[in-house]
C-alpha cells in the first residue's frame, strides 16, 4: 500500500518543472511557522495540560470536520458537540471517533484529508488509511502519544517550529490566558489579536449587552459617541500590551462610510438603543471600519478584513448549536465602490496596513488584484476558508500576481482552531508556491535564482513584514 504522504505530493506532475519546484521547496521546507492569524485557544499554551483523547483534538472542535459529516446526515451530537439546549451528546470518544473513521472516506479530494493524513503520519506515526477497520489502531495510538509529555500543547508548539502564532479575542476578553502565557517563563511567542465585532455588529447576539460589558471592561463611558471610540482605543492599547500586531474584522460586506461626525453620533444611539434597520446596522458596521482605519493609522495595528459571509446560514443548527458551526456560506463582495469611501479619506497613506481576504473568487483579477495594486495601502491576504486549499491557492495565484505582484500579497496564514493541522496547512502553502514558481522558471518568465528569493519571501519575509512580527 502507497504511504499516507507521498514526497512529491502537490508538486506539479511534469518531469522537469517538478525537478525545479523539489529544488524550491528543499529551500522553504524547514523555514519557521509564522501563524499572524487564527483561532487556536490560548488556554492550551497557558495550562499546558494533555489534549485528552483523539476525538476532542481532531473532530469535536473543528468545523471543516463535521460540516461535511452533518452533510452527510450524521447528527452533531453525535459527533460529541455539545448543545445549546441541553440536548446530551456523545461523550464516548472512541465512539466519536469510530463514527469519524467509518466515514472518512467522504473527505477524499479535500484539503481537510490532506491536513489529516500529514498529522496522522507526521505526528503518530501512523502508514495505513483511517478507516472504520484501522479506527481502535488510530484512536490507540494516537491517545497513547498525546498521554506523553512530548505531545502537549508547548512540546507541539516548538516541535511544529513555530516562530510566533497568532489568537483572536474579542474586546470583552480579559486576556488572562496571555497574562498566564506571560507570566509562566516560557519562551514561545504567542500573541493576540483584537477582533471588535461583538461591539461593532448591531445585529451580533447580545450587542447592547456587550456594549456595557464593553464600557465596564475599559472604563469608559460607552453610552456617547466619543466614550465608545474612546473604549476601542483603551481596548486596543491592551490588547498591544499583550503583544497585539493586528485587528480583526468579520463584516458580512467590505462596505464603508465616511460620515459627518453628527451623523455618526447620531447612528451609534439608534444602534446603542434599537432596534434598527438592516440598512442602518450595516451604515453602522461599514462606519466602524472607517474608524478602524483611522485607529490603526494612529496606534500602528494592521488591520484585516475578512468579509462575505453569510454567518450562521443554518438557524436551526445555530439555535441548537450557537455560533461557528460549519454553516457560515460565502456570498457574493464588492470591493471597488464598497471600500471606496474608506481608501478616499486613508488609502493613500503610506503607514498604514489593511489586508483584505475574500470569499469570493471571482473578485480576484476583476477587484482585488487591481486595488492592491494601486493603493498603497491595501495588502492581499491568501485564500481563506473554502478556497486555503491546493486548487484555491493557484487559483489566487493565476488571477492575482499578474496585476498586484508578489509583494502586495502576505504570504500565508492558516486561519485554523485545529492545532495539529497547523504544519500541514504551511506545508500546502509551500509546496504549491513551490509549485507555481516552478512553472513561471519552466515558461522561461522567472528566473530560478528569483524564484528561490521569491520562495523564501513568500513563507516567511512578507508574513513577517505585514504584520510587523
Amino acid at each position: 500500500m502507497a504511504p499516507l504522504l507521498h514526497p512529491d505530493r502537490l508538486l506539479p506532475s511534469l518531469p522537469d518543472t517538478r525537478a525545479i519546484a523539489r529544488r524550491l521547496y528543499d529551500g522553504i521546507k524547514d523555514l519557521p511557522i509564522v501563524s499572524p492569524h487564527g483561532h487556536t485557544d490560548p488556554r492550551w499554551y497557558a495550562e499546558n495540560e494533555a489534549f485528552p483523547d483523539p476525538s476532542t483534538l481532531f473532530v469535536v472542535p473543528d468545523h471543516y470536520i463535521f460540516r461535511m459529516l452533518y452533510s452527510q446526515g450524521i447528527d452533531l451530537l453525535d459527533l460529541g458537540v455539545p448543545a445549546k439546549d441541553g440536548s446530551v451528546s456523545e461523550r464516548d470518544s472512541r465512539t466519536i471517533w469510530h463514527r469519524f473513521a467509518a466515514h472518512y472516506h467522504l473527505f477524499r479530494g479535500t484539503p481537510t484529508r490532506v491536513w489529516c493524513d500529514h498529522a496522522f503520519s507526521t505526528l503518530f506515526d501512523l502508514d495505513v488509511p483511517l478507516s472504520a477497520v484501522t479506527a481502535d489502531l488510530y484512536f490507540d495510538r494516537i491517545s497513547e502519544r498525546l498521554a506523553q509529555p512530548a505531545y502537549r500543547p508547548r512540546a507541539l508548539f516548538e516541535r511544529f517550529n513555530i516562530e510566533v502564532i497568532a489568537t483572536t479575542e474579542s474586546p470583552l476578553d480579559p486576556l488572562k490566558h496571555h497574562a498566564t502565557i506571560r507570566a509562566s517563563g516560557w519562551s514561545g511567542r504567542v500573541v493576540t489579536a483584537y477582533r471588535p465585532d461583538s461591539v461593532v455588529d448591531p445585529d451580533f447576539d447580545g450587542f447592547r449587552d456587550n456594549l456595557v460589558a464593553f464600557g465596564t471592561i475599559s472604563g469608559c463611558d460607552t453610552s456617547t459617541w466619543t466614550g465608545y471610540l474612546a473604549a476601542h482605543r483603551n481596548r486596543r492599547d491592551y490588547f498591544k500590551s499583550f503583544g497585539a500586531t493586528s485587528s480583526d474584522h468579520g463584516h458580512p460586506s467590505a462596505a464603508t462610510a465616511d460620515l459627518p461626525l453628527s451623523d455618526a453620533e447620531a447612528l451609534y444611539q439608534k444602534v446603542r438603543k434599537g432596534p434598527v434597520s438592516v440598512a442602518e446596522a450595516e451604515l453602522f458596521r461599514a462606519q466602524m471600519l472607517t474608524e478602524m482605519a483611522r485607529m490603526s493609522l494612529e496606534d500602528g495595528l494592521v488591520m484585516q478584513i475578512h468579509p462575505g459571509s453569510v454567518r450562521n446560514h443554518n438557524r436551526f443548527l445555530f439555535n441548537r448549536f450557537g455560533r461557528d458551526m460549519g454553516a457560515d456560506i460565502p456570498s457574493q463582495t464588492n470591493y471597488v465602490q464598497a471600500l471606496k469611501p474608506l481608501l478616499d479619506r486613508f488609502g493613500n497613506e503610506k503607514n498604514l496596513t489593511i489586508i483584505l481576504f475574500t470569499l469570493d473568487e471571482t473578485a480576484y483579477s476583476r477587484e482585488l488584484a487591481p486595488l492592491a495594486g494601486h493603493y498603497p495601502c491595501l495588502r492581499l491576504g491568501p485564500p481563506w476558508w473554502f478556497f486555503d486549499s491546493v486548487e484555491g491557492m493557484k487559483r489566487f495565484r493565476e488571477q492575482a500576481v499578474e496585476t498586484a505582484g508578489f509583494y502586495n500579497t502576505v504570504g500565508f496564514n492558516d486561519d485554523t482552531r485545529a492545532f495539529p493541522s497547523i504544519p500541514a496547512r504551511h506545508d500546502v502553502a509551500r509546496r504549491v508556491d513551490a509549485g507555481f514558481l516552478a512553472e513561471l522558471v519552466a515558461d522561461h518568465r522567472l528566473r530560478e535564482d528569483e524564484a528561490h528569493e521569491l520562495a523564501h519571501d513568500l513563507t516567511y519575509r512578507l508574513v513577517k513584514d505585514a504584520y510587523k512580527l
